[in-house]
């Protein structure tokens, strides 16, 4: 409650930046009402890749329709390295959400591994590739690049780096959807991103906005928030 209270005292210009809160499933309802009025939107953490119907436990993208819960994560590193979740789940879950009318911000990234290995491109054309065919509204997909090793940790990718894996990406779109996709669609950095370094990475080209995790729990998000206008 303190943090709302402290996100609802300073105001943002909704038409320059879009702010999107992704509590866990219980909450949704909740922040959702809490924060409607100040231009926010909520998120789900997740969603299934099945319909409605007899599926115990799942939330669909019929769901979230239902709840007027506009956006949701798919394919987060927490979901993919202690879930089990593949590349097909993502793809099943975007189309499910394509259908149903639901935004995504879908994660990609790598490992340290995978990074100290040289297959960072390689790893992330890998993930978005599997969700390509799955996309027919482009206007519902929002990309975030979060490196594994990135965070929580307290690392961060230096601009320059995050700025030539994001390039990398935007190339990668633009030769397999073509230029509109590749210069529309954002673009997320989502490593560690806080107030202390959000204005440095904004400024890179093909960086267009964060997933922010641990800053997002504090009341100086909203300074990141109006760095960003």
């Amino acid at each position: 409650q303190k943090l709302l209270e402290a996100w609802k005292a300073i105001g943002f210009d909704k038409d320059k930046v879009d702010v999107v809160i992704c509590p866990t499933s219980l909450h949704l309802g909740f922040i959702k009402e809490q924060i409607e009025d100040t231009g926010m939107m909520v998120s789900s953490q997740n969603v299934s890749t099945t319909g409605p119907g007899a599926f115990t436990g799942e939330c669909a993208a019929e769901h979230l329709k239902d709840m007027e819960v506009g956006w949701t994560l798919i394919g987060h590193s927490e979901r993919r390295s202690k879930y089990g979740e593949t590349d097909q789940d993502t793809a099943e879950k975007v189309a499910k959400c394509q259908e149903a009318g639901v935004k995504v911000i879908f994660c990609i990234g790598e490992s340290l591994e995978e990074r100290e290995a040289g297959k960072t491109d390689e790893v992330n054309r890998r993930q978005l590739g599997a969700v390509l065919p799955s996309i027919k509204d482009w206007s519902l997909i929002v990309i975030a690049y979060e490196p594994v090793w990135a965070i929580g940790t307290g690392k961060v990718a230096t601009p320059d780096q995050a700025e030539e894996t994001q390039a990398a990406i935007r190339a990668y779109l633009k030769q397999a959807c073509g230029d509109a996709v590749a210069e529309e669609v954002r673009i997320q950095y989502g490593g560690s991103a806080s107030p202390d370094n959000c204005a440095e990475l904004f400024a890179k080209p093909n960086i267009d906005g964060f997933l922010v995790g641990g800053a997002s729990l504090k009341p100086t998000f909203m300074d990141m928030i109006t760095k960003l206008q």
